[in-house]
């Protein structure tokens, strides 16, 4: 039978890089994001592998939307095997004074409330659903461990992605469902471009910061999705070797 998972942020980066790969191993995958047209390229760019592809927009800070999300999850498949739960955004270099409530609400919205509703309706479903049990895997950060300067909105959220993994591992062991989460560091996306031309650090100055290729991250995501639903990778770490985090700041 054809595994179902679900990848939200699957229009670019790193969640259309998992996705395609989950595509590439035979299973069914829902391409999730904010954007219709984004998502269905993305499915696209899947080349032979593209068939077993599907988009469901959505926007995920808004709870209604994800609720129906889900429910057409499973009317369509009848189950769900695996969340990727990726999605997420960052905001420019800004000190806790300047930065607006607006922008924080944003980023709390879409980072954690977003990260949120996605696993409590992945769990309901995975919970409820015969064979019982599935696979949650979060995005976390190297922000999750320790924040960058001037970014205390998604530092704020990334640890908090860390409390909801380990609350749902905990509660998800009498259901067979393994919750773990993914820490990136440094990996050659759009999002870090800037670093390729000068990143702040924590020592005030301006450097430049080398960066991984996704191939890194999807290997490792890969790894954590294929086990057996009786092992689990509670957290772990895929990071440019020389980026600074070991010691930073």
């Amino acid at each position: 039978m054809q595994k179902i998972a679900l990848v939200t942020g699957a229009g670019s980066g790193i969640g259309k890089a998992c996705a395609h790969a989950l595509l590439k191993a035979g299973w069914q995958v829902v391409f999730v994001g904010r954007r219709a047209d984004v998502l269905e390229a993305a499915i696209a760019g899947a080349g032979e592998h593209s068939a077993s592809g599907i988009a469901m927009p959505a926007d995920l800070s808004r709870e209604e939307e994800v609720k129906a999300l889900f429910e057409q999850v499973q009317a369509r498949f009848g189950r769900l095997d695996l969340l990727f739960n990726n999605a997420g955004i960052s905001l420019p270099y800004s000190l806790p004074g300047d930065l607006s409530g607006d922008d924080w609400r944003r980023m709390v919205d879409i980072n954690l409330h977003g990260a949120f509703y996605c696993l409590s309706h992945a769990f309901k479903l995975m919970q409820t659903q015969t064979p019982q049990g599935g696979r949650i895997i979060n995005n976390g950060s190297i922000s999750a461990h320790v924040p960058r300067p001037g970014s205390i909105a998604y530092a704020a959220t990334k640890h908090a992605v860390s409390g909801l993994t380990r609350a749902a591992s905990l509660d998800g062991r009498p259901f067979s469902i393994a919750v773990g989460q993914i820490d990136i560091g440094n990996v050659a996306t759009d999002m870090t471009e800037k670093m390729t031309r000068g990143v702040p650090q924590a020592d005030g100055t301006l450097k430049t910061e080398p960066r991984m290729d996704i191939s890194a991250v999807v290997d490792t995501f890969m790894n954590m999705a294929s086990l057996p639903l009786s092992a689990n990778i509670l957290f772990t770490t895929v990071m440019a070797t020389q980026m600074p985090f070991v010691g930073r700041g």
